[in-house]
């Protein structure tokens, strides 16, 4: 089983893994950035803002880490989607509560992340996906070792329409897949 080790950050909130206990400090977070994420999260029903919704959320499969001030999460970062074999990739999700924005929290989850997906996980390469003006998601992936590969048309469906995505991916390692 991977380890997950808990980062702190320079100031202010230190990250950590996910656990299954944390679904309410999750509910809580979502309810609170629930107006500021809505032009960059896909439609979430009712369900999703509860304590119960974020604990099938924890148990989903994802990796996840969580940026925490006290008790309260303050950014998160996901790895979903993670495929082994010849591939070994998996696709980067991450947002921060705007009280905490622009202070590189958000790069420092990137970087746990990949970290993780590297050392832990044993992955080749982390894909993420901005929605075309989201510049500040842009410059998180670029200081990140991100590199642009496309652009993808009506991706994801998102506040109210199927929304363009540029695509970007950071290669973690040449080394060949496990035997």
């Amino acid at each position: 089983m991977a380890r997950y080790r808990t980062r702190m950050t320079a100031e202010g909130p230190r990250i950590r893994p996910a656990v299954p206990a944390d679904a309410p400090a999750l509910a809580r977070a979502v309810v609170r950035n629930r107006e500021y994420m809505k032009p960059w999260e896909p439609y979430r029903a009712e369900r999703y803002y509860t304590v119960e919704g974020q604990a099938e959320r924890l148990a989903d499969g994802g990796v996840r880490w969580f940026a925490v001030d006290g008790d309260e999460i303050t950014g998160v970062a996901t790895l979903s989607g993670i495929v082994l074999g010849p591939l070994r990739s998996a696709s980067l999700g991450y947002w921060i509560d705007p009280h905490h924005a622009g202070h590189g929290l958000a790069t420092a989850l990137v970087a746990e992340a990949c970290r993780a997906a590297r050392d832990d996980l044993g992955l080749h390469r982390v894909e993420a996906g901005t929605l075309l003006d989201n510049h500040a998601s842009q410059r998180v992936l670029a200081k990140s070792g991100f590199t642009r590969i496309g652009t993808a048309p009506r991706l994801l469906h998102i506040d109210g329409a199927w929304r363009d995505h540029h695509l970007f991916q950071r290669l973690l390692h040449d080394d060949p897949p496990p035997a």
